[in-house]
């Protein structure tokens, strides 16, 4: 178990990479579906969360639950808009837009603690249940490569070289990595705080989905894009009915 679920962490790292070469190696059309993906992560989130985390958390630990998912709702956003600032996910995509060198550092820091807490909540989700750990899997690989876009985005639109690009994308999978394995850490300790940890990467997906996705969706100008939202909804229950059928649920 704790070797599948190292592989599918560095599955999504894999990913957010793959995101940041692709920027890095001029292949542009990935950046035209960047809001396509974005879109459906932000529905497939929400959807996971509400249908299936949240109400797990209430049924495993009762009423503690809704402190935790607060907390992991709370954790989240410090980090990422009170100690390194607002955080966008591809702001700085097109080319004439450039960027000082320290905002390319604060979107770095918040992109590494938000790498960190998809980590967290694959890592908790398949220890807690393994079916569902893999719809949080899932939910968080469909947004790994816009992730990777952005930050190998940033990294040159702020002037840094195109090695410093494909770095800060690598930088932020093993930032995941490490979230996978800050779970195996805490449950060695007392395996009883699992439950705590899951409710605190559902409040994390929550955050995720309805404060860093939703609002990016928002800023389109195109009108398929909100659409996809309710796309990621399907998507996610197409998910959990394939899931439940091979689990054998």
């Amino acid at each position: 178990m704790v070797l599948t679920i190292i592989l599918y962490g560095l599955a999504a790292a894999l990913a957010e990479i793959l995101g940041g070469a692709l920027v890095v190696l001029r292949r542009q059309w990935p950046a035209r579906v960047q809001e396509f993906l974005l879109a459906l992560s932000a529905g497939f989130l929400l959807a996971l969360a509400f249908v299936e985390l949240i109400p797990e958390s209430l049924s495993v630990i009762g009423s503690e639950a809704a402190l935790y998912l607060l907390l992991g709702y709370a954790v989240l956003h410090f980090f990422e808009h009170t100690v390194v600032g607002h955080l966008h996910f591809g702001e700085e995509k097109h080319k004439e837009v450039m960027v000082s060198r320290m905002a390319s550092y604060s979107t770095f820091a918040g992109l590494f603690i938000h790498a960190f807490f998809d980590g967290f909540a694959i890592s908790a989700g398949m220890q807690f249940d393994f079916a569902l750990g893999l719809l949080v899997f899932l939910a968080v690989f469909l947004h790994k490569i816009p992730e990777g876009l952005t930050i190998a985005t940033v990294m040159l639109a702020a002037d840094h070289r195109r090695k410093t690009a494909l770095m800060a994308s690598a930088a932020i999978g093993t930032a995941t990595m490490l979230g996978v394995i800050s779970v195996f850490l805490l449950t060695e300790i007392d395996e009883g705080v699992l439950g705590l940890a899951f409710a605190f990467s559902a409040g994390a997906t929550v955050y995720v989905g309805a404060s860093d996705l939703i609002p990016e969706v928002n800023r389109s100008e195109k009108r398929v894009i909100p659409l996809l939202v309710f796309v990621g909804m399907v998507l996610f229950y197409a998910s959990r009915m394939a899931v439940s059928h091979v689990a054998g649920g």
